[in-house]
């Protein structure tokens, strides 16, 4: 969740499924607001509760703990401004280098190492991250590429990327395989990435009808909102119905998202009606844009 102006700062634990974290009573990560803490990471394997004894396979574990605890909190690594790496034997810190530079060397956070004792002997390296959810856009690790079905495993991959975060937004219209592989096929879908982080996707409709109306969803992941990044989906999603000769734009938006209402609402779109499908229960919204695509 993220903080609006005036809002209380906004306060989640996330955990990861450690034994540990209920053990000792803490949590994965905290998100305070814009700040997300994540808490001394180990290379623990949270599912089968191993770890290997090689240290740079674990330093490779613990950037995956981490990985997973900052996208739950609508982050990736590009967001990390503090590491803190803690090893029993400093010997081990120089192999792990290239594992952890992959993780941040474009991003050069502030770091510290320090030698010390860790909870368990098994245990030869524990990360600790501190990372901002600030506002992104292309150009600062934001990534929209278009969803094309004749790239084989790697268009294939993209269609299953879009359904996944068509059917986490509206669930009520999830789809199957084959019915987004007809929608791509049909429409400009694309994909929005932080790195190589999935975060949002959109569909553009071509324009239809004597008034050319085009369609232009956005869509993000809940945890990545309020960061700029359905503004560029939908800047985009519009660039292309421009190009297409769009007379009018419309949206659609799932009447129980207050997120994309107000996102909606706040670039120009006006309702024009709300219903209920045949068969459903579920409340739509059609919005159209007031003024015509310039």
């Amino acid at each position: 969740m993220t903080q609006r102006h005036g809002e209380p700062s906004v306060r989640r634990a996330i955990v990861s499924g450690s034994v540990f974290e209920e053990r000792i009573g803490y949590a994965r990560a905290v998100v305070d607001g814009d700040r997300v803490h994540v808490s001394g990471t180990t290379g623990f394997d949270y599912a089968s509760m191993t770890i290997s004894e090689d240290v740079v396979e674990q330093a490779g574990q613990c950037l995956r703990n981490i990985g997973a605890a900052l996208a739950e909190a609508g982050c990736t690594f590009g967001d990390v401004v503090r590491v803190r790496y803690l090893l029993p034997a400093r010997e081990d810190f120089e192999p792990c280098w290239p594992v952890l530079r992959r993780a941040f060397g474009e991003v050069r956070p502030a770091a510290t190492m320090m030698v010390c004792g860790l909870a368990d002997e098994r245990m030869r390296i524990e990360i600790e991250v501190d990372a901002r959810r600030g506002p992104v856009g292309p150009g600062s690790g934001l990534r929209i590429e278009a969803v094309e079905v004749d790239r084989g495993e790697d268009g294939d991959a993209m269609v299953e990327e879009w359904r996944y975060v068509h059917n986490e937004v509206v669930p009520p219209a999830a789809m199957g395989p084959q019915e987004a592989r007809e929608r791509a096929a049909r429409y400009r879908l694309a994909n929005a990435y932080l790195g190589d982080v999935l975060v949002g996707c959109s569909t553009v409709r071509p324009p239809e009808g004597e008034e050319r109306v085009a369609t232009v969803i956005a869509r993000v992941l809940p945890a990545f909102r309020g960061r700029g990044i359905g503004a560029a989906l939908y800047e985009a999603g519009m660039a292309r119905a421009r190009a297409l000769g769009a007379g009018a734009v419309e949206t659609v938006v799932l009447a129980a998202n207050g997120d994309g209402l107000r996102f909606a609402e706040g670039r120009g779109f006006v309702e024009r009606d709300r219903y209920v499908l045949d068969g459903e229960s579920d409340e739509w919204v059609d919005l159209r844009l007031a003024a015509t695509p310039s």
